[in-house]
């Protein structure tokens, strides 16, 4: 597989080589159109939804939403950890409880 050439609106060519993963191509053609978009908006050629879309991603509403997810995402991850952290804390309680009962001269529950 060889280098893609990419040719500008300027006439410069760039190489891009091959991505390795699909997210690695996803984000070669993310960029791709990106460069197209930002052509387009330069030389005035863009379409009402091209700048509605980036009229839109510049707003505060849209600035807002990305942080809300991000509080969310950083959310998820606490609970997932507090979960995580609850599970080790039982198994903790749960060593300590049998230790305490064969120290106390009890026989292990789990000998039967």
């Amino acid at each position: 597989m060889g280098k893609t050439k990419v040719v500008s609106s300027s006439g410069t060519t760039r190489r891009m080589r091959p991505a390795l993963t699909p997210e690695a191509r996803e984000n070669q053609m993310i960029s791709l159109a990106m460069d197209r978009a930002e052509e387009r908006l330069m030389n005035g050629t863009a379409s009402s939804q091209e700048i509605v879309h980036f009229l839109k991603l510049g707003s505060t509403r849209e600035r807002l939403e990305k942080e809300k997810i991000a509080l969310e995402n950083e959310l998820v991850k606490a609970k997932t950890e507090a979960v995580a952290s609850a599970k080790d804390m039982k198994e903790m309680y749960d060593q300590a409880m049998a230790s305490f009962r064969k120290y106390s001269g009890q026989e292990d529950e789990d000998e039967y």
